[in-house]
C-alpha cells in the first residue's frame, strides 16, 4: 500500500508563493475602489489599540464596567483633542503661514550662500561649475514655496472634510473597542489551532506596545522641544517642535527632520541653525537614552538594517493597497516585527515529512 505523497519543502513553497501573490492582487483590486475607507478603518483600529490600554486599566484597577471604562476614556480623549486643537492648532496655522511667506527670502539667502561658495572654490582652483544646478534647484524650491502659499487656503478649506473623517474614525474606534474581542475571536477561528494563540498574542502585543510607546515618545519629545525652543526664542518653534515630534512615529525620520529644520534656519542665521541642531539633538538623546528603553523595551526586535528595508516596502505597500504611504510607513515596523516573530516560531516547529 502506497504511503502519502510527500513533496519537498522548496516545491511546496514554489506553489504557495504564486497563490499568495494572486490573493494579494485580488485584495488590492477590492480595496482600491473603496479608498479612503480602508485607510480610515486601519487608522480607527490603531486608535482602538491605543485606547484599549487605559480602558482595560480602568476596568481592572477601578472595577468599572467595560462599557463605562471605554466611555470615560473616549470622553477624556475627545476632551484632550479639543483642548490641543484650541491651544495649538491656531498657533500652528499662524506659524505655517508665516513660514511660507518667509521661504522666498530664505531661498534668496541660500542663493547668496551658493554664490559665495562658488567664489571661494574658484579662488582656490577648486571645481566650481555648479551654478546652473544650484540655480535650477533654488528655482524649483521657490516654485514649491509659491504653490504651498497658494494652496494654504485650500488646505484650510478642507478642514470640514478632515473633521468629518476624524469624527468617523473616532466613532469607528469606539465601536471597535466595544466589539473588539468578539471580532478578534471570530477572525482567529480561521487560523490553525496550534497557531491561533501565538498569532493573536503577537499581533495585539506588538501593535499595542509599539504604538503606545511611539505616541508617548512623540508627545514627550514634542513637549520637550516646545519648551526648549521657546526658551531659546527659536522662530516657528512650536511648528518645528510638533513636526519633529510627529516624525518620531517613523524610525529615523525625526533625525532627518532635525537636520532639515536646522539647515533651513541656518540660511537666515547660522548661529540659530546650530542652536536648534544642538538643542534638538540634546532633547532627542535624553528621550532616546532615558525614556525610550523604559517604554519600548525590546518590542520590535529588529536590526536597523531590517528597519531600513521595511520602511520603503511599507510605504510602497500602503500606496499600492490604497492606505497611503504615510500609513504604510507607520505600519511597516510593527508588521515586520510580527512577521519576524511568526517566522522564527515556524522555524522552531518540528518538521513532519508525512504532513501534507
Amino acid at each position: 500500500m502506497l504511503g502519502p505523497l510527500v513533496f519537498p519543502i522548496w516545491l511546496r513553497l514554489s506553489l504557495v508563493l504564486p497563490l499568495f501573490a494572486l490573493n494579494l492582487w485580488v485584495l488590492r483590486q477590492l480595496l482600491l475602489p473603496l479608498a479612503p475607507f480602508p485607510g480610515l478603518f486601519v487608522t480607527a483600529a490603531l486608535i482602538a489599540f491605543l485606547l484599549d490600554i487605559p480602558s482595560r486599566w480602568i476596568n481592572q484597577r477601578l472595577g468599572l464596567p467595560r462599557w463605562l471604562a471605554i466611555g470615560v476614556v473616549a470622553v477624556l480623549t475627545v476632551g484632550l483633542l479639543v483642548l490641543a486643537g484650541v491651544a495649538l492648532v491656531p498657533r500652528l496655522i499662524d506659524q505655517l503661514g508665516q513660514l511660507i511667506n518667509e521661504l522666498p527670502g530664505w531661498l534668496v539667502a541660500a542663493e547668496g550662500w551658493v554664490t559665495r561658495l562658488q567664489e571661494w572654490a574658484s579662488g582656490r582652483g577648486l571645481p566650481s561649475e555648479f551654478g546652473d544646478f544650484s540655480s535650477d534647484l533654488l528655482t524649483r524650491l521657490s516654485g514649491v514655496a509659491t504653490q504651498l502659499s497658494q494652496q494654504l487656503l485650500g488646505i484650510l478649506g478642507a478642514t470640514l472634510g478632515i473633521t468629518i473623517n476624524t469624527l468617523l474614525v473616532l466613532v469607528l474606534a469606539v465601536f471597535l473597542l466595544l466589539g473588539g474581542d468578539p471580532i478578534t475571536a471570530g477572525l482567529a477561528r480561521w487560523l490553525p489551532d496550534q497557531w491561533r494563540e501565538l498569532v493573536v498574542d503577537t499581533i495585539t502585543g506588538t501593535f499595542r506596545g509599539y504604538f503606545a510607546g511611539q505616541v508617548l515618545l512623540a508627545l514627550i519629545l514634542s513637549g520637550g522641544q516646545i519648551a526648549v525652543f521657546t526658551l531659546l526664542d527659536i522662530p516657528f518653534g512650536v511648528l518645528f517642535a510638533v513636526l519633529i515630534g510627529f516624525t518620531t512615529l517613523i524610525p529615523y525620520a525625526s533625525a532627518l527632520t532635525i537636520v532639515g529644520v536646522s539647515a533651513l534656519l541656518a540660511l537666515q542665521d547660522p548661529r540659530m541653525g546650530l542652536e536648534i541642531l544642538a538643542a534638538a539633538i540634546a532633547v532627542g538623546q535624553i528621550v532616546d537614552q532615558v525614556i525610550q528603553p523604559r517604554l519600548m523595551g525590546s518590542i520590535v526586535g529588529l536590526q536597523p538594517a531590517w528597519l531600513l528595508i521595511a520602511l520603503p516596502i511599507g510605504a510602497r505597500t500602503g500606496a499600492l493597497f490604497g492606505f497611503g504611504q504615510l500609513l504604510g510607513l507607520l505600519l511597516a515596523v510593527p508588521v515586520a516585527s510580527c512577521i519576524k516573530t511568526l517566522v522564527d516560531a515556524w522555524r522552531e516547529l518540528p518538521f513532519d515529512p508525512a504532513e501534507s
